[in-house]
């Protein structure tokens, strides 16, 4: 099997690193050089083109992985007899497009990273990730040949209209980013609030560290459903602030716990266990020594470091009931724990 991939940044090397693992042979051209030469040098293409290939022949699959200007410009320059898919997080913009390949599904991998460039791309990125595919136009035989490409690179393909996921996606994705970095700005303008930022804020502006350029246009593309939740959100912040001017305690935590019941029923049930990591090295290595040997089954990790240096906190989420196994564990081989 054969494919070419227009684009080859994080979410595109990413898709020809996972497909050459899958056993085809891989073609990638990007615009950028650098971003085409790393792909090339970490495995993700077979062969690169240097320049872009207006008609596409002999090959099985078309993947368009680049912004969604780009991917835009080259639904109407690139001819093709291949299946022909694209990456896009907006879908209504790109399956109305006025002229696109005949074999044309729409597709969104709900993966990535905040960092770019083929530098963080990964086989492993869709593994476990949902992929929508949208059924716009698309015959059934292209669904379902591109679902077992997905499947292949280890995704769950999930088929939706262009217009439910565009709806669907502001909520979960592209809502979140916009309010991650209006907190960060509001927080930046204050004289010290920044210094004594924590866990908390850093895991909730995480996605802030994204890249701007890809960000503004995928929020321009889809800003109706966009400005649409933003101003819902402001209209529930503003019900926050009324119950918080009041001291309406009760008010408050029926919100607070609606939200932590909401929050809890997006994943398993499990259980943390919260280790305290030295800044020495050796210490990560230890704590694996301790996971083998208490022979639990890890669910989750995530590592907290210290403001300003000087190692962490790690936690470590585990199946209910494993959690005194791993505790003794890490005990034994003299970690400290919270809690």
């Amino acid at each position: 099997m054969r494919a070419t991939i227009l684009g080859t940044g994080l979410i595109g090397a990413s898709v020809g690193a996972g497909l050459r693992e899958a056993g085809w042979k891989v073609t990638g051209w990007d615009p950028e050089p650098s971003h085409l030469r790393e792909a090339s040098e970490m495995g993700a293409v077979d062969e690169i083109l240097t320049d872009f290939p207006e008609r596409i022949s002999g090959e099985d699959l078309v993947v368009l992985a680049g912004p969604v200007r780009a991917i835009l410009a080259s639904l109407g320059e690139i001819e093709t007899d291949a299946l022909v898919t694209d990456v896009a997080s907006v879908k209504t913009s790109v399956v109305s497009a006025s002229r696109r390949p005949a074999r044309f599904v729409g597709g969104h991998p709900m993966a990535g990273r905040e960092s770019s460039g083929p530098g963080a791309a990964s086989a492993a990125m869709f593994r476990g990730a949902t992929w929508i595919l949208t059924t716009d136009g698309a015959s059934p035989d292209d669904l379902a040949t591109l679902e077992e490409v997905v499947t292949a690179l280890g995704a769950v393909p999930v088929r939706m209209t262009a217009q439910a996921h565009d709806a669907a996606v502001a909520a979960v994705s592209h809502v979140p980013q916009v309010v991650a970095s209006a907190l960060v700005n509001l927080v930046a303008r204050e004289d010290t609030a920044l210094s004594l930022a924590a866990g908390g804020f850093r895991d909730l502006t995480r996605i802030a560290l994204s890249e701007p350029a890809w960000w503004s246009d995928v929020l321009a593309a889809n800003r109706d459903s966009v400005a649409g939740l933003v101003r819902r959100l402001t209209d529930e912040l503003t019900e926050w602030a009324e119950k918080i001017e009041r001291g309406d305690t009760e008010a408050i935590a029926s919100g607070l716990e609606a939200a932590r019941s909401t929050r809890r029923s997006l994943a398993p049930p499990v259980a943390a266990v919260q280790v305290v990591l030295e800044d020495r090295p050796g210490e990560l290595a230890g704590v694996g020594m301790a996971l083998a040997e208490s022979g639990v089954d890890i669910r989750d990790l995530q590592l907290r470091h210290a403001t300003r240096g000087g190692g962490g906190v790690l936690t470590l989420s585990v199946r209910p009931g494993q959690e005194e196994a791993l505790t003794e564990a890490l005990a034994e081989r003299g970690f400290r724990l919270v809690g």
